[in-house]
């Protein structure tokens, strides 16, 4: 007992230089909430109605990655203002420039782990074919990824990272640069951090669907709960379990996680439309049907009235006439 609560006390004790920064900082801790705000604003917006469920095909590359810094914004500023905060308490300025170029540098290193990501979709794609497809081999390595991210999850590297990331303090004071250009890289340097620490779960992501806004909320909450939660074991195995079950049911009952979209049902559409594709012969009407058709032209034989016949009224006039001269 003694021992467990001296490995909790640094972790919670970790807390307090942190706490302090975001109490000093609200109106920048405020700021970047809001960005995160925006951010799943946008994200929802623009991506409803494209979960593809996993292994969703990244469209383009520049829609992908243009999607991929909002999603990282919106998932990741959260739990990283406290961090920013601290940076700028340590700055012992007020003014914003460096703490945005703090996280600009951050947002940087996820932006090259989302090229990386859409890289490896790509030419894994084109080398493998449909081996990958939910009908073959996709479920099983779905569900294969979510159980080592899982194991991951108790990993020394996974602990240092998670420490970094939770107490970063001695990063600062082990990494400090003065000026833009130090903001910038100890931004990168720190998203690196992160990138070790969440890489794991951004692959589970990739498993559940990463077009999904409902497995997005929940690897994000995951993300904040282990660095914000004062009780790290608790975060650390809670996660490790969720990340398990999530494994096991992806593979043995699919249909029974809620939120998750099955390839091929039809439920959810693909990415296609992104894709650098003509549009589709659906949505042009040929020039055929887009011309106006005539105004109910009535056939000439029920234009005209039925007593209209030369012949007929010239024969019924003649039998008239007759009949007038007719005498009793």
């Amino acid at each position: 007992m003694i021992a467990s609560a001296q490995a909790t006390a640094p972790s919670r004790a970790g807390f307090t230089p942190v706490w302090a920064a975001v109490r000093t900082r609200v109106g920048l801790v405020a700021f970047l909430l809001l960005l995160a705000g925006v951010g799943w604003w946008w994200t929802v917006r623009e991506m409803d109605g494209m979960d593809g469920g996993p292994w969703t095909d990244l469209g383009t590359f520049a829609w992908f990655i243009g999607v991929w810094v909002v999603m990282m914004a919106a998932m990741m500023f959260p739990s990283v203002a406290p961090t920013v905060a601290l940076y700028s308490r340590m700055t012992r300025s007020r003014s914003p420039a460096l703490p945005i170029l703090f996280t600009s540098g951050y947002l940087l290193t996820w932006a090259g782990v989302g090229a990386l990501a859409f890289a490896v979709a790509v030419g894994g794609g084109s080398f493998t074919g449909d081996v990958l497809s939910w009908d073959r081999t996709g479920r099983w390595v779905a569900g294969a990824t979510l159980i080592v991210a899982a194991v991951y999850e108790l990993t020394p590297a996974k602990d240092v990272c998670l420490g970094k990331c939770r107490s970063p303090l001695g990063f600062l004071l082990g990494a400090w640069r003065d000026g833009p250009a130090g903001a910038l890289g100890m931004g990168v340097r720190h998203g690196a951090w992160c990138v070790g620490c969440c890489w794991a779960l951004m692959a589970s992501l990739f498993a559940l669907g990463v077009m999904s806004l409902v497995w997005m909320a929940v690897v994000a909450g995951v993300i904040a709960v282990e660095k914000l939660l004062p009780w790290r074991r608790v975060a650390l195995y809670g996660t490790t379990a969720l990340l398990g079950v999530l494994g096991v049911l992806l593979v043995a009952t699919p249909g029974a996680l809620p939120g998750l979209t099955i390839p091929g049902t039809g439920s959810m559409p693909r990415m296609s439309h992104m894709s650098n594709m003509e549009p589709t012969p659906t949505k042009q009407m040929p020039m055929s049907k887009m011309e106006t058709p005539p105004a109910k032209q009535m056939p000439m034989s029920t234009s005209t009235p039925a007593t209209s016949d030369p012949m007929s009224d010239m024969g019924k006039a003649k039998s008239g006439l007759g009949s007038s001269h007719m005498g009793p």
